[in-house]
């Protein structure tokens, strides 16, 4: 794509979460939304607009009507083109700072607005997406919005509507690597997100709706397995104990309840029928004791409840009371242990899926990737 490198002005910045004092940032579909009416606006005939403002109704109130420098603009014969960079606040998104640019070119009459994918953006290549196979990896909501500008600049001007609209995103491809995309069959690039225009800073909401796509995903593959790792090293060791495409692999992390309500809510719709957790011995102990969210600032180990496991077996459950870490009680207790904790984690993992014909298999891995515990359903086979 042509550009024209311009001298931006001083960005604008997002307000602040009171809360805790982290500023909020802007979408890559809001962000997407703002270089395509600001590009449009030059097609259409009307003057650059920099910096552009767009409406995001659904945004809390101090930014439903913000402001986006350009930081790169051109034109030619029945084309125009904008970028704007994109301010994720405080969000630590992989995509903060990226240059999310929009072409837009004159379409037949008649053809309605058409989505491309430019450089850095990604095209879906698997079903169980919002959006089919085949068309470039952008949600949504984004479309919606973009196509609301478009409608709103072409009433203003006396325009048609009639447009190929291409987003790209500056090293796209290689930030992708860094995200969900790869084993979602999002292939090239990344994709452009958001539903109501802004990103909360460290919000849980976009990893647990990466990991409802994720199972989507495997369930429009027909992967009747899928398995939640809590971390790189537990995935790891799953990956190697177990035969599945990529596709059945979820990143889970700290949102077991993200993934085990999911599940138990879609469960009808097949081919599912069996759920690994894999995971580090004090996430999978949190777990055993109830928690749902396995972060260390929202769960802690109960180590008066683990030391009556200990007891249970016969161990040392006043050194377990002392222990600052649940694995120092592994390494002291050993197997027996880990095998009792994926016993009561699989037991509330099948409580939290509320009845869902899927066989349960928990994991324990240790720091150094060895699996220490594989506890099943009675009635199922090897994981």
């Amino acid at each position: 794509m042509s550009s024209k490198p311009i001298d931006p002005p001083e960005p604008q910045r997002a307000p602040h979460d009171e809360a805790d004092a982290l500023r909020w940032g802007y979408s890559t579909g809001a962000c997407a939304t703002a270089a395509v009416k600001a590009a449009f606006r030059a097609l259409a005939g009307g003057a650059w607009d920099d910096p552009v403002a767009i409406d995001l109704p659904r945004a809390p109130l101090a930014m439903r009507r913000p402001n986006f420098p350009l930081i790169d603009r051109d034109q030619g014969a029945g084309w125009a083109s904008a970028a704007v960079e994109k301010d994720a606040g405080d969000d630590p998104d992989v995509t903060h700072g990226a240059i999310v640019r929009a072409r837009v070119s004159w379409n037949a009459p008649g053809a309605g607005v058409r989505f491309l994918a430019g450089e850095g953006v990604g095209r879906v290549t698997k079903p169980g997406l919002p959006i089919p196979p085949g068309e470039p990896a952008i949600n949504p909501a984004p479309r919606e919005m973009i196509r609301a500008v478009i409608a709103e600049t072409a009433a203003a001007f006396g325009a048609p509507q009639d447009l190929d609209v291409e987003i790209a995103i500056d090293g796209g491809a290689d930030l992708a690597k860094r995200t969900w995309n790869p084993r979602l069959g999002i292939e090239g690039g990344l994709s452009i997100l958001g539903t109501t225009g802004v990103v909360r800073p460290f919000s849980c909401a976009a990893w647990i709706a990466s990991i409802h796509r994720g199972v989507d995903v495997a369930r429009a593959s027909g992967s009747p397995h899928v398995v939640g790792s809590t971390g790189a090293t537990s995935e790891a060791a799953a990956r190697a104990a177990l035969d599945l495409p990529d596709w059945a692999y979820l990143d889970m992390g700290d949102f077991a309840g993200g993934l085990l309500k999911y599940l138990a809510k879609t469960a009808s719709g097949g081919p599912i029928r069996r759920l690994t957790i894999a995971g580090g011995f004090g996430k999978l102990v949190k777990l055993s004791q109830g928690a749902l969210d396995l972060h260390s600032k929202r769960s802690q180990v109960d180590f008066g409840r683990l030391a009556d496991t200990v007891a249970a077996l016969g161990g040392d459950a006043e050194a377990t009371r002392r222990d600052a870490a649940a694995a120092a009680a592994l390494e002291r207790e050993g197997d027996a242990l880990a095998r009792a904790v994926a016993d009561a984690a699989r037991a509330r993992v099948r409580t939290e899926l509320r009845g869902a014909a899927l066989a349960v298999s928990i994991m324990v891995v240790d720091r150094g990737g060895r699996i220490r515990a594989l506890s099943l359903d009675p009635e199922d086979g090897p994981a």
